[in-house]
């Protein structure tokens, strides 16, 4: 797809070496709580929308029978590497129809990649046709609006065989009066023969106030909240997510 991340494209085998799935323990136990909170009883079966590399549901699978959507056939295929068990679908969050419902639907940051209102609203209208009534489904972007500021950050994991990679990642805001921000990174991938080459990768990202999140939310049938994402690693209050019930 034209202006896919390289990331998720020709990248995609390196995923798991830039984030690791043991990473997201913490996070996705923050979700899986948010989600049987808010549903009655506790949901069995969860659609997750931009599963990408299968991180979060190699922790929720535990707890729900899962299907997995994302719009990348190379990320769909490494997710399958941890998480064999699960159904795997191609599709688009702004337009795939699995002709069913689920107890709740799971939205991770992959939603950062709705960069227009429009797109954004298909991506909630999507969660709320996959939505049982006394469902929900819960929203994870990686900034709102209100909270946003740039950064910096770096990392990276050492594979098996030799295989290594380390990132530096820079997040601003070229023009706030838009409704996206820029994440560049850049990648030192280090090959099994000990080959080094270095890759540039450019991530556009919607941006989107607290406000229009609860309106587009609301604007689909939902009844939603922003609440603040708690993680040890995250300044508390920095972070917020949108859970949003179907009423029944």
């Amino acid at each position: 797809m034209p202006g896919t991340p390289r990331l998720y494209s020709d990248l995609a085998s390196w995923f798991h070496l830039l984030t690791a799935p043991e990473e997201y323990a913490e996070e996705a136990e923050f979700h899986r709580r948010t989600l049987v909170d808010a549903v009655e009883p506790p949901p069995c079966t969860v659609l997750e929308l931009g599963s990408g590399g299968g991180n979060n549901a190699s922790h929720l699978k535990a707890h729900f029978q899962m299907t997995l959507v994302d719009i990348s056939p190379e990320m769909l295929e490494l997710s399958r590497t941890i998480n064999s068990e699960l159904e795997h679908i191609v599709g688009d969050m702004r337009t795939v129809r699995l002709g069913r419902q689920f107890d709740a639907v799971f939205v991770h940051d992959a939603v950062v990649y709705m960069t227009t209102e429009g797109d954004l609203r298909a991506a909630i209208e999507t969660a709320f046709a996959h939505c049982r009534p006394g469902g929900a489904a819960l929203f994870a972007p990686d900034h709102i609006r209100e909270k946003f500021s740039s950064s910096t950050d770096h990392g990276g994991h050492d594979g098996a065989g030799g295989r290594a990679l380390r990132y530096l990642e820079w997040t601003y805001d070229p023009d706030p009066e838009d409704s996206t921000y820029t994440v560049d990174f850049a990648y030192l991938l280090r090959e099994a023969d000990g080959t080094v080459r270095v890759e540039q990768d450019r991530h556009v990202e919607g941006l989107f106030s607290r406000r229009t999140w609860l309106r587009l939310l609301d604007e689909a049938g939902f009844e939603a909240q922003a609440l603040l994402f708690e993680h040890s690693e995250e300044e508390p209050g920095s972070m917020e997510v949108f859970l949003a019930k179907r009423p029944a």
